[in-house]
């Protein structure tokens, strides 16, 4: 594992008086406070997150995220009262185990506020830790549904599994009566992918059915005529893999992108290449893209990091929710909990609210389109559903 310390930062006490008449329930993320503590004591975070392996790529737009969102949230002065913030960086390489390992050693060095956790793998095995250490955790980009309500001491600073597939339903309206196929590889993720669609749209009155290709699959035009005689209103499409060029052609070949809706999740903007020419025909759900919002958070993001891309804002959030923790918290975990629980502030994507009751954070979530071709192709945003518009049903708190 490496471990990488980065800098300390400071908040001057005009700062933290201004900020302590503020309303704790909401406001904007750069306003501070202080929580107490001993000011002479350093603050320590610990960044738990992929630097290498399977999603290094999504780690970079993480840390690369909260740096940009530390220093908005701290109006650029990168300090929080008197204090020391001193951040850790940890790579887990996207494994559980040296996730775990690193929460305990970071927890046994004085760390208690966590973040982090690029794979939903890790995510789950950490927040466990968080509740048995009384420390507060703060998840990055995981989508898995399972960490909203997991404990009192976890929350997330990206979305879920479930906005995603909202934000998919809201391409047809109403799902009452229309038909909705999955298309998908064999093995786990086609399986959460369908199991979600069903859950959400079909829960809506739509008939979901399936048509599933081997995840060795290179021939597709078997799956797109099952696709085309079926006749759906909405095809939803979860793919992963190097396949997924020649996926896309043969449904566009095959007249299946013409025929009816097509509905998928527009990752990185490194994959975007993959849908060819496919992608202009394509509907994409979007947590976050480029140009999607343009406010005093995306503005800033954006002069730090330069083109901003999909899991940026889960990094930013999660640096504006640790300024707030310290800020009303102080060192006592407890209160930082009561100080993020019910708030609502001004995130990259727009307006963001923790729901106190499970810890969702109810956020914005985009239908976008893509123009262009070979390497260079544009998102552009279709609509945007507010936060209440693609919350996730509340579930009751675990722990």
């Amino acid at each position: 594992m490496t471990v990488r310390t980065t800098r300390r930062v400071f908040l001057s006490a005009a700062t933290m008086m201004a900020a302590a008449l503020a309303a704790t329930a909401c406001g904007s993320p750069q306003d501070t406070a202080s929580g107490g503590g001993d000011s002479a004591a350093p603050v320590k975070v610990g960044l738990v997150y992929s630097q290498s392996g399977a999603l290094a790529s999504y780690g970079k737009q993480y840390i690369e995220g909260f740096r940009a969102g530390l220093d908005f949230a701290t109006k650029g002065t990168n300090k929080v009262g008197d204090r020391a913030v001193e951040v850790t960086e940890v790579d887990d390489a996207g494994d559980p185990a040296k996730a775990v390992s690193a929460a305990k050693d970071l927890i046994g060095k004085g760390n208690k506020i966590i973040a982090g956790s690029t794979a939903s793998g890790v995510a789950l095995q950490v927040a466990p830790i968080a509740a048995q250490n009384k420390v507060l955790f703060i998840s990055g980009p995981a989508a898995t549904d399972a960490v909203t309500g997991s404990n009192k001491y976890t929350f997330r600073s990206g979305r879920q599994s479930y906005q995603d597939v909202v934000t998919a339903k809201s391409f047809i309206g109403d799902p009452a009566g229309k038909k909705v196929v999955v298309f998908a590889q064999d093995g786990a993720f086609g399986d959460a992918n369908e199991a979600a669609v069903k859950a959400v749209i079909g829960g809506a009155g739509a008939a979901v059915s399936s048509v599933r290709a081997p995840a060795s699959a290179t021939e597709f035009t078997p799956f797109a005529s099952q696709i085309k005689s079926a006749k759906p209103d909405l095809l939803f499409v979860a793919w992963a893999g190097t396949t997924a060029p020649a996926m896309w052609q043969t449904l566009d070949q095959q007249g299946v992108l013409s025929s009816t809706t097509v509905v998928t999740g527009l990752d990185i903007r490194a994959s975007w290449p993959t849908f060819g020419a496919a992608g202009a025909k394509i509907s994409f759900l979007s947590h976050y893209f480029d140009g999607a919002s343009d406010n005093e958070a995306a503005k800033a993001l954006k002069a730090k990091v330069g083109t901003v891309d999909l899991f940026h804002p889960d990094g930013f959030a999660a640096a504006q929710m640790v300024v707030r923790a310290i800020s009303e918290g102080g060192d006592d975990v407890e209160k930082m909990i009561k100080a993020l629980e019910g708030w609502s502030f001004d995130g990259v994507k727009g307006g963001m609210t923790i729901r106190a009751e499970d810890h969702a954070l109810l956020q914005p979530m985009f239908q976008a389109k893509l123009t262009g071709s070979g390497t260079a192709f544009t998102a552009t945003a279709q609509k945007a559903l507010t936060g209440d518009e693609s919350a996730p049903p509340a579930v009751p708190m675990k722990g």
